[in-house]
């Protein structure tokens, strides 16, 4: 009777936490070492999500979270009927869409490219020089843009006047800024967005290519063949993360190239937040439109999952 009567109490869900308690005990090294990370992640991202329910409410700072008034939705929908509403949501996406077109890619072919480098001095120093951009500073590197397209003193507007072409006004022609935005980003990241297709290239098995040039195979069918089928599952993994960024193009290096001439195709939803959040102080506002764009990506991160999910093996979860 006794015995049953344990049994009743101690459901396999209670032995499987002892089990698990048990190799937590065992292994208590391993969670020291991942204490750090892990409290680091608890304090920074889900800490804040206390502040989140100032989206819905009239949250003011003498009185309070607690105190503050509850309008629930009141926030997101001036946002959804404000006049720029529909600018910031193209000029957001439009922005991220160009990036993702050009600049993922690259990063690709630019791998595939060092791979058939033999390594020496020479594939170091392109290395090397593809990787510095990386550790430029956003503030320098919108210096630098700036520096290089002035009108009057602009390296590459001297350039293009000797040549005789008439050059554009870069910095205040909204029809030219996204284009400096994405593509200084591609210049800026594309070589050290190389690094982990290098790292899934090492998974090549060196047998198949011997074989491969035994039958008589080029160097771009071995390419093809070979190579890009091993980093396909990384590609898909980072265009699942890409994708569920779309929305999320940040404000620093807008706020920094951002003019009232090209306010038109500049002015982004991060922008939006800071200048309503900092600036302005509408703390209920601002945090209500971030809140906006970080529910959109979370759902586009979804979708594109659970797309990938069907059609093929690699997906994140």
């Amino acid at each position: 009777m006794q015995e049953s009567a344990k049994a009743v109490l101690n459901p396999p869900a209670q032995r499987k936490s002892k089990k698990l308690l048990k190799k937590i005990v065992r292994n208590w090294q391993l969670y020291i070492f991942m204490a750090p990370a892990l409290l680091t992640v608890i304090i920074f991202n889900y800490v804040p999500m206390y502040g989140i329910q100032i989206a819905f409410k009239n949250y003011i700072p003498a009185l309070g979270m607690s105190a503050s008034k509850w309008v629930g939705f009141d926030h997101f929908t001036r946002f959804f009927e404000s006049y720029y509403f529909w600018d910031l949501m193209w000029n957001t996406f439009s922005i991220s869409l160009y990036g993702l077109l050009i600049g993922f890619p690259l990063p690709i072919l630019l791998a595939l490219a060092f791979n058939e480098l033999k390594t020496g001095p020479f594939k170091k120093t392109v290395q090397t020089v593809t990787y510095a951009p990386h550790f430029i500073s956003m503030v320098v590197m919108a210096g630098m843009i700036i520096t290089f397209l002035t009108p009057s003193s602009g390296m590459i507007v001297n350039l293009l006047e000797a040549i005789g072409v008439t050059p554009p006004s870069f910095l205040t022609d909204p029809r030219w800024f996204k284009t400096i935005y994405v593509l200084s980003d591609v210049w800026q990241a594309t070589g050290w967005g190389t690094i982990i297709y290098l790292a899934a290239l090492t998974a090549v098995d060196p047998g198949l290519h011997e074989a491969a040039i035994l039958d008589g195979a080029s160097r771009l069918q071995r390419i093809r063949h070979i190579n890009f089928p091993v980093i396909i599952p990384t590609i898909t993994i980072l265009l699942i993360l890409n994708m569920g960024g779309l929305l999320g193009v940040g404000y620093e290096k807008i706020l920094l190239l951002q003019n009232p001439l090209n306010m038109e195709a500049s002015d982004v939803i991060a922008t939006s937040v800071y200048r309503t959040g900092l600036l302005e102080a509408q703390y209920s506002y601002s945090t209500a439109v971030g809140l906006f764009n970080s529910i959109v990506n979370a759902i586009l991160l979804i979708v594109v999952n659970q797309v990938v999910r069907r059609t093929s093996e690699n997906s994140l979860w």
